[in-house]
């Protein structure tokens, strides 16, 4: 299939993960994953939600929003959406994978996305790039003594793949998932699944479809992961 951009099926979109992109919070990164950006932030809170207080551990959250011009069409400002409530829950439940919240004490991290360029994948940027921001969240953390160790349990990262014309594709731009048969975001804890989303769009797909799916997500994956590590270290 010749795809939109020129790529191979199994090819991510160019990756660009950029620490310290904004000057107050504990961790803010840009990502770019093709067309798509997205700035992540990490803002540390003292205290829990009121139904864990007491229990002796923190909580992850994230928020996620689109800037008004993020898309061709204006959007509303200040308007949570379903499609956006329930992309924030994602965000939420995969990066909490990332961590042991009994090794945050009774401490919150709330991640807040932000998209400000939109061509497709923008949920499944916001938990690649949500986890650096809480990495460097994390570290501020240990260096404040609010935490003594990285309660890390490994890197959280996502991907798109879909069903295109019968072919299995990685990373769909928004033209390729606006006419993709079936669409799946996939989010792993390095080599484990955290969450799997998919639909059969406009067909449906069989057992052999879903693993070769699955093994173009965990390749893409573990390229994304690679790409996290390389900004950490930096």
């Amino acid at each position: 299939m010749c795809r939109t951009d020129g790529r191979k099926n199994d090819e991510l979109r160019p990756v660009s993960i950029v620490r310290d992109f904004l000057k107050y919070p504990e961790g803010s990164v840009l990502i770019s994953t093709g067309d798509t950006r997205v700035i992540c932030t990490a803002t540390v809170e003292e205290g829990v939600p009121s139904w864990l207080n007491g229990h002796g551990q923190g909580w992850v959250t994230a928020e996620y929003a689109m800037l008004p011009r993020a898309t061709e069409d204006r959007t509303n400002r200040n308007r949570v959406s379903g499609r956006g409530a329930e992309i924030q829950r994602l965000i939420g439940r995969s990066l909490r994978a990332a961590v042991d919240l009994r090794g945050l004490n009774e401490n919150t991290v709330r991640i807040d996305c932000d998209v400000i360029q939109a061509d497709g994948g923008t949920r499944t940027a916001s938990i690649t790039g949500g986890y650096v921001a809480l990495c460097d969240a994390l570290r501020y953390m240990v260096d404040l003594d609010m935490i003594t160790d990285m309660p890390l349990l490994g890197n959280v990262a996502a991907v798109s793949v879909g069903m295109i014309d019968s072919e299995i594709v990685l990373d769909l731009c928004y033209i390729e998932d606006s006419r993709a048969e079936v669409d799946m975001n996939i989010v792993m804890r390095n080599h484990e699944y955290v969450e799997v989303q998919g639909a059969g769009e406009s067909s449906t797909f069989n057992h052999e479809h879903l693993e070769e799916m699955l093994k173009l997500a965990r390749k893409g994956i573990t390229s994304l992961i690679d790409k996290q590590k390389e900004a950490l270290s930096q």
